[in-house]
Formats: structure tokens, sequence, C-alpha cells
């Protein structure tokens, strides 16, 4: 095929895809005949001039660099997003010298507090948990307690109950030396006595006759005021079966309310950094078998020991702090939190024991009360009478004792009474201050810590008793009082 057999094909080809091909045949420069075919462009109207198409350049250009200058803005944004969320989660951002906005630091602030309240429901779960186990613990100690005591009964009814004499000889061989020597001047067959007393279980240290500590109760019942002349011998009603149970609280409310009545006893372990279970037991008879009715779980922990029942509330010390707690135990909340002014805290100004006894509560006929010390009384004791539905104080009264002096302190009818000394198994209630008088005076009325740990005596103006804790072992003592 020739040349212009060629051009006349690819010519149809081209109209047949583009449509209406314009065709013309002329003349060369040589004088040669050509064939012309001329298509439209389907995309463009007309030739683009150079000038144009550099104009059209020019604007790509400026396009392009007005998208990358939006882009490097939003990566700044972005960045700039960044550094604040890691400030929010706790990182610390270098080359970030603008300061966090109000907004961002009231979130930062809102996301600590939820922290916080997560922390402190963890807290009461591990605390309730405890509980928990302390009961499963307290209930395999009675299940061991009834197999013991059904083993000899066993024994006394087929005549082969051990001999006292045997006992105490076995007993006094198992003691070691510094075990031997605590009884002190003792004779020895009280030495003995006493050893087997110590060696009994928890379940059966309770005074045997009952009805003398109901006498008691009725003598001392409806009892006005008066000076204290006598303190009884120590009835033992329960012991604490694990570490945290050297030191507590213990106790009746003298002024209950519905639901709660005379008969309701509340118990708190108080050895470890977060004190916060409070377990209430029925009557005297739940609360020596080991069964709670319900357990407490506080939204603040308490500081020692230093705390009270009254008018159907708990009143103590919170950890760390001069901070005054009022825990309702119908609505389980902390209805009142005060500060004690100036009052030394977190072993400042302890009793002579230690255990962070700075802030002791107290009851007596007259209300509610708070002993403690302050910079200003320089270690001596300080009292103020408090008012219990606001916590606010009412009245106070500065003391020549040094707090630091004596094992503990407690109120009865407006006056001071300290003790002695905490480990002496024979000492005295050695000071009195009327608050209704401003007069010190020293006296001297027997007191026994027979366990030789007392850590906490606080008197019940409505059963006219006093409540311990000695090493332990939670133990009451009847007072008399003189006639006014």
């Amino acid at each position: 095929m020739g040349s212009l057999g060629l051009q006349m094909m690819l010519s149809l080809l081209i109209w047949v895809a583009q449509g209406s091909p314009q065709y013309r045949k002329t003349n060369d420069r040589q004088g040669q005949c050509t064939y012309t075919f001329t298509v439209p462009s389907p995309r463009e109207g007309s030739c683009t001039e150079p000038g144009e198409a550099m104009t059209a350049i020019q604007d790509l250009q400026r396009e392009n660099s007005v998208l990358r200058q939006e882009m490097d803005s939003v990566k700044t944004r972005i960045s700039l997003l960044e550094k604040v969320v890691n400030q929010f989660l706790g990182g610390e951002v270098s080359g970030f010298p603008t300061p966090v906005p109000q907004a961002h630091e009231n979130l930062r602030q809102e996301v600590e507090r939820l922290r916080m309240e997560k922390d402190e429901w963890e807290g009461q779960r591990g605390s309730l948990e405890m509980a928990y186990s302390d009961l499963l613990k307290e209930k395999s100690t009675l299940e061991e307690e009834k197999q013991t005591l059904n083993a000899r009964l066993e024994r006394v009814l087929q005549g082969q109950c051990p001999k006292v004499a045997e006992v105490s000889r076995a007993k006094e061989q198992q003691m070691s030396p510094r075990q031997t020597s605590r009884w002190g001047a003792d004779g020895t067959g009280y030495q003995e006595l006493k050893s087997e007393l110590t060696a009994l279980p928890a379940s059966r240290m309770i005074p045997e006759d009952r009805s003398t500590i109901q006498s008691a109760e009725n003598a001392n019942s409806g009892g006005g005021c008066g000076e204290l002349i006598w303190i009884s011998e120590p009835s033992t009603y329960r012991k604490a079966d694990n570490i945290a149970g050297r030191y507590g609280v213990w106790m009746r409310d003298p002024e209950p309310v519905s639901p709660f009545t005379l008969e309701t006893i509340w118990r708190v372990n108080t050895v470890g950094a977060d004190i916060r279970q409070v377990f209430e037991y029925e009557n005297l008879d739940q609360l020596v078998k080991g069964y709670p009715t319900k357990v407490y779980v506080l939204p603040r922990p308490m500081e020692s020991n230093g705390a009270v029942i009254y008018k159907g509330s708990l009143y103590y010390p919170r950890r760390k702090s001069r901070i005054l707690v009022k825990y309702d135990f119908l609505t389980e909340t902390a209805s009142v939190q005060r500060e004690l002014q100036n009052a030394g805290y977190h072993g400042k100004f302890p009793y002579s024991w230690g255990g962070y006894t700075d802030i002791d509560l107290a009851v007596d006929e007259t209300g509610l009360w708070v002993i403690y010390s302050t910079e200003k009384a320089k270690g001596s004791i300080v009292i103020s009478q408090l008012d219990p539905n606001t916590l606010e104080v009412k009245q106070t009264w500065e003391t020549p004792l040094r707090k630091q002096s004596v094992a503990n302190a407690f109120m009865i009818c407006g006056t001071l009474y300290t003790v002695g000394s905490y480990s002496s198994t024979s000492t005295t209630v050695n000071h009195a201050f009327d608050t209704h008088t401003g007069v010190h005076r020293q006296i001297s009325v027997p007191f026994q810590n027979q366990y030789a740990y007392a850590s906490m005596i606080d008197y019940n103006p409505t059963e006219k008793r006093i409540y311990g804790w000695d090493n332990y072992n939670m133990v009451t003592y009847d007072v008399r009082l003189s006639k006014m």
C-alpha cells in the first residue's frame, strides 16, 4: 500500500472516531499534491497561547502553596492538641510554654477528683473484704472452740478430767522464764491459776456469775453525780483474735436512738493505718460469740482509739489531722466534720503509751468532751466541751497536768480523771480536775490493768461503768460515786 493509501485510511479512522473531519487538498512548495484533514478537539475550545499556559501554571502553583499552608496549620493544631492531652494524662511536654487554659485546668481537676474517688472506693472494697475475712476467721475459731468444749465435756462425763495440779505443772513447764516472771511476786498457786485462766479460749472469758453483773447494772442505773471514790476489779468479756485487735475501742451508747438500744455494742480494732471498720453487735452475748449484726465502713479513716458513741453517732478524730468527725449510723454518712483549732495530732501530744492518742473524745453526764493539748498549753491537758450537733467548742479549760505523763483520762460529772500507768497491773486514778470550780487535786483510787497494757479507758454515764481495752482484752469496771 502506498503513502497515499495509508493517509486515506488514517483519515477515515479519525473521521469514524471523532466525526465530521475537514478535508483539504493543496500543492506544496515543490509542487507536490498534499491532502490535509482537520479534526476538532473534543476537549479544547481553542488553542492556548504560550502566555496563557504560563498563567495557568502559576495559578496551579499558588493553589498548591495555599494547600501546603493549610496542611501545615492543621498539623500545628493537631500537635497542640496532642500536647494538651499529654498534660491531662500526667505527661510532661518539653518546649510547650503556652499555659493550659482554665477550662483545661478544670477538666484536669475533675479527672483527679474521679481518680481519688476511685481509690477511695477501692479502699472501701478492701476494707469490706478484710471484714469478711475476719468474720470467716471468727467462725472458724468458734467451731474449734465448740469441738474443744465437746471434747472436754466428754472427758468430764467419762471421769477423765485432768487434775488441776497436773495441768498447772504442765503449763509451768511450757512457759519460758520470761513468761513466768510476768506474774511478779504472786504466790505459786495464784501464778498457776492465772496462767490457766489466760490460756482459756476467748468465748470462755465471761464472768461466770451473770447475776453479779445484772445486779451491778441495777445498782448503778439512775444514779446522780458525785466524786469517784471506788473502781472494781475488771471483768473480761472478749479477747480479740488477731494483731489488729491489740488496741481498740468498744462501748455502748449512753443515749441511743432507735433502732439501737442500751444493749447495742460497737467495737473497732485500731491497729493499722486504715482504720475504717466498725462492728455492731445486738447485745453482749453476740459480741462474745463473735456474731456482728452489721459492719460499717467509715468514709475517712480513724486516728487511734479516741472515739466514742453518743446519741446514735460515732465521734472520732480523723487520721493524721485535727479534724473531728461525726458519723451517723442511721444514714451511714459523715454528717459533720470540724477542725479542733490548734490541737496537736499524730504523735505531738499523746498519752504516755503512745499510739497517736493526741485527741481523745469522752462522754459523761454533762455531754460530749474532747481531751487534747496545744502548743500554747505546752503539752498540758486541755479539755473542751463540744456541741454534739455541730462539734463547735462550747467552753475550754487548761489544766496543769502534762498529757504525756498520764496513761489515759476520762470524764465523770464534768470532772477529768487521769490514770497513772498503762502497764502496771496495780496503778491508781491519780488526778482530778473539776471544770465547775477549776480546782485540781491529787487522788489515789486503785485501778487494775489486768493484762498490763491498757490503751482505752472510757466512762458510760448511763451504766456508771468504765469500758476498757487491755492488751487484746475487752473489759469493764464498775464505779462508785460519792453522794452529793
